[in-house]
């Protein structure tokens, strides 16, 4: 793995193949995440406010209350384009992958109808299956969809309160939606089996860190109030082959 020590964006969708091949992960402009997906910007904008509706995310262990979210599943199939919105269901992680919140089936409130029916959501989604097929070929891509706002205004926000991590799946999208008055919140990605990694901060809205989930892991230093009303707003997108995540059942 080559990681570079400048993350220079790339400008091709061929560049983001690349980079996602040889590197495991890649990091994209705003513009760069608009050429490489086909999405519109203003389909994309008319989601923003969607993420001042999140319900507080009952789940933490932490004992933090500045997390919150929606979350959402859906199917797509690379060789025909379809996007079908698959039953709401629990999230769930192995402890393997989340040693705060793994085993647990956590139940979180469906993205609102605005989200789930947008087109801005379907190009997301649809055009990073198809780049992800074009790495590894699949019939099908199981993904589930997260909205995230973290709120530091009891004066600390922990975008990955479980640390550094994989999430189980076979790659995964983080996309900035927002970022108002907070300080903090730098992005890591490691080798999964190495000591390298690189450090970076996702500044403007619709940039995208996109991982190969077996090769690296990932996460976001905590953040911190700078002015009232301050936020961090992603949109994270997981997809995996195999199925949606669930408990093993005991065949006994």
């Amino acid at each position: 793995m080559a990681f570079p020590l400048g993350l220079a964006a790339p400008t091709t969708r061929a560049d983001v193949a690349r980079s996602l091949r040889d590197d495991g992960f890649v990091v994209l402009s705003p513009e760069a995440t608009l050429a490489t997906t086909g999405a519109v910007r203003a389909e994309l904008d008319a989601l923003v406010s969607s993420w001042d509706d999140l319900p507080a995310d009952a789940h933490l262990l932490d004992g933090g209350a500045y997390r919150f979210r929606r979350h959402g599943c859906f199917v797509y199939e690379p060789g025909t384009g379809a996007l079908t919105l698959a039953e709401h269901r629990a999230h769930y992680q192995p402890v393997t992958y989340n040693a705060l919140h793994g085993g647990l089936l956590r139940w979180f409130s469906p993205l609102a109808d605005a989200v789930f029916s947008s087109r801005g959501l379907a190009s997301l989604v649809g055009s990073l299956g198809q780049l992800f097929a074009e790495l590894q070929p699949v019939e099908r891509w199981f993904v589930e969809a997260h909205a995230f706002r973290i709120d530091p205004r009891e004066g600390v926000g922990r975008p990955t309160p479980e640390g550094a991590h994989r999430d189980g799946v076979d790659f995964v999208a983080v996309i900035l939606v927002d970022r108002v008055g907070v300080k903090g919140g730098e992005t890591r990605v490691f080798e999964a089996n190495g000591p390298r990694g690189v450090r970076f901060s996702l500044g403007a809205p619709w940039a995208a860190l996109l991982l190969d989930d077996a090769r690296v892991v990932h996460e976001t230093t905590p953040i911190v109030l700078a002015e009232p009303g301050a936020h961090r707003d992603t949109l994270v997108l997981t997809f995996r082959a195999a199925g949606f995540q669930a408990p093993e059942v005991d065949h006994g």
